[in-house]
């Protein structure tokens, strides 16, 4: 038997994963459907399983001709040891059977899961940025689930069903060569049972799909409202958020409960049905011997040969709503890769020194065609610090998703260090770019692996001067188990201003040279905006490039330039006392402006 291809390890995964592709490094053109070249790559695994199908299929045939034999040579001859040998032979021969059937089950496993470690960091990787570009495909929302569900799938008893199917003509040809009235008989109820099947198929699609889709809808709004637990408990609405959730649920379970009852009618239909030809065909043999047409071993023999023809159409029906989630699982993985760009080999640039430079810069969020922001233009050099200010809704937020290059520009130019940032590989831009959301989302683990940004193996030094300089260090060592402290997405036990300052100190890990803070100070009391200032002042003179959304004067009293946004568009653009002299500046809770940052 022929050696598969060896697929990474789940460690090797982990130091082969290509930075620019998100996924194992593959060795095909980048047009080609990553799902479709991972199923050819491991296809000699399938053509073994198959291999093996014909032995364990034509070991099928021990049982019909050891009944045979039996009826029409032991029993005639009354010869003990006659029956000793053959039962001795029948034993080696299933145990055979048994061996074959184990290791097809295990090869069709072993592809599921190589295909599994092959793909699944992309499809996660995908799917993250599904939700990060607020895309509503269902088919980047739920890769993760449709790749987990496809390995599953192999591991299941439906493939080795398949595998099995086209040997049913070759046990319809053997009842031929009994006696073509047998034949006739089989092949006549197999026919009529392909046809239950090809209904079963054609009215049950329908539904099954219509399942999925009610399920997935109700489980998305289950994790909204997880995800807003707080706010809905707060403002009395979990009864209302309930009661339509539960409408979701309800929808979902009467389309997976009427396609339930479908495809169980059609099984259980072709179940009787295969139950009454394995008795008619004992009828027809026995009618047969009677008439002299065959002997009487003919009898078992063809009622079990009918059994094993038609046992995998009954499988197939049995396993009909897997194979339709299957189908869906593979058709959604294969339009999401169909629609990705694949691969992009882009030259590794140099570390950035934090030289920011926008030209006429307008900026959309992702799959939408409207701007946001329109017509900006400011430069930052390294070592310098821009505030970015203006009333709620002007575009501060798309502003610091533009720069990290979360979100696109449509027009003009963004350029750091001379380059545009789609030059830059992303995971590589995000090493030299620090990052503040307004909304700081912290993942499940150590504070230290936060701050760490999940890298396997930081140095904690590294870390604990990423928290001093975030002037976090303090306040971490205070928690129950300082860096060591486990916290979950939620945050739980956390107030805002710790989740802020450790987030903070995460966009300041491994000194970056760009370092964008979204509302840095909006959950810090006086002492907490201080330290802000103390920590920009601080990044300033490491030569750091520094860009602060404010809406509280505190956070610019430490930057050089301003930025003034209304509805979109800039409105002043300078040094920050000018712009404080000559604008009247539209930011809530903002003094008036010439007292800001003197």
């Amino acid at each position: 038997m022929s050696q598969a291809p060896t697929p990474p390890s789940l460690s090797d995964r982990e130091g082969a994963v290509n930075r620019k592709t998100g996924g194992w490094a593959p060795t095909t053109p980048a047009t080609a459907n990553r799902l479709r070249v991972s199923l050819e790559r491991y296809q000699g695994l399938i053509w073994q399983a198959a291999g093996i199908s014909v032995l364990s299929n034509l070991l099928m045939l021990t049982g019909p001709l050891f009944m045979l034999q039996v009826y029409d040579r032991v029993l005639t001859s009354r010869s003990v040891p006659t029956l000793v040998a053959l039962f001795g032979l029948v034993t080696a021969l299933f145990a055979f059977y048994g061996v074959f059937d184990y290791l097809r089950g295990r090869l069709l496993t072993r592809l599921g899961a190589r295909i599994q470690v092959e793909l699944d960091v992309e499809v996660f990787r995908t799917s993250v940025r599904a939700a990060q570009d607020h895309d509503p495909s269902r088919r980047r929302l739920l890769a993760v689930r449709d790749l987990e569900y496809l390995q599953q799938w192999f591991a299941g008893p439906a493939p080795l069903a398949l595998l099995d199917l086209p040997w049913s003509p070759f046990f319809f040809a053997a009842l031929f060569l009994f006696h073509w009235q047998l034949g006739v008989l089989a092949v006549g109820g197999g026919l009529v049972l392909c046809g239950l099947a090809v209904l079963n198929h054609l009215r049950s699609r329908q539904l099954t799909d219509m399942a999925k889709t009610s399920s997935a809808q109700a489980e998305s709004f289950e994790r909204s409202v997880r995800a807003g637990a707080e706010v809905a408990t707060a403002l009395g609405m979990l009864a209302v958020a309930a009661s339509r959730w539960s409408r979701l649920r309800d929808n979902a379970l009467t389309a997976q409960v009427t396609a339930a009852d479908r495809i169980g009618g059609y099984g259980a239909a072709i179940k009787a049905l295969r139950f009454f030809l394995q008795s008619a065909i004992l009828a027809l043999g026995a009618w047969l011997a009677i008439s002299g047409s065959v002997t009487p071993g003919v009898i078992i023999a063809a009622s079990i040969l009918m059994g094993r023809a038609l046992a995998p159409l009954e499988q197939v029906v049995g396993q009909w709503r897997t194979y339709a989630q299957a189908r869906l699982a593979w058709r959604n993985l294969h339009a999401l890769f169909d629609a990705s760009d694949g691969p992009r080999q882009l030259t590794a640039l140099p570390r950035p020194t934090g030289r920011l430079e926008a030209r006429n810069m307008s900026v959309a969020p992702p799959h939408s065609p409207s701007p946001i922001l329109r017509g900006l233009t400011f430069s930052i050099a390294p070592g310098q610090a821009m505030g970015v200010i203006g009333p709620s809704a002007c575009g501060k937020s798309t502003l610091a998703r533009a720069l990290t290059g979360l979100w696109p520009v449509v027009q003009g130019s963004l350029r750091l260090d001379g380059a545009t940032l789609d030059q830059w590989e992303l995971e590589q831009l995000g090493t030299h770019i620090g990052y503040l959301p307004q909304d700081v989302s912290l993942f499940a683990g150590t504070v230290a692996e936060n701050i760490a940004r999940l890298e396997p193996d930081p140095t904690d030094e590294a870390v604990i001067a990423a928290a001093q300089q975030a002037r976090a260090h303090d306040m971490i060592l205070a928690l129950a188990d300082g860096y060591d402290t486990r916290i979950g997405p939620a945050s739980s036990g956390l107030s805002g201003g710790q989740r802020q300052r450790i987030g903070l100190a995460r966009a300041l890990f491994g000194s970056p040279a760009l370092v964008v803070l979204d509302e840095p100070n909006a959950h810090l009391d006086a002492p907490g905006e201080q330290a802000l200032v103390e920590v920009i002042c601080d990044l300033k003179a490491h030569g750091c490039a520094v860009v602060v959304m404010a809406h509280r004067p505190a956070a610019i009293a430490a930057c050089d330039h301003l930025l003034v946004l209304n509805n979109g568009r800039q409105r002043a653009y300078g040094p920050r006392e000018e712009v404080l002299r000559e604008t009247t500046v539209p930011v809530t809770g903002m003094a008036p402006a010439r007292g800001v940052g003197r």
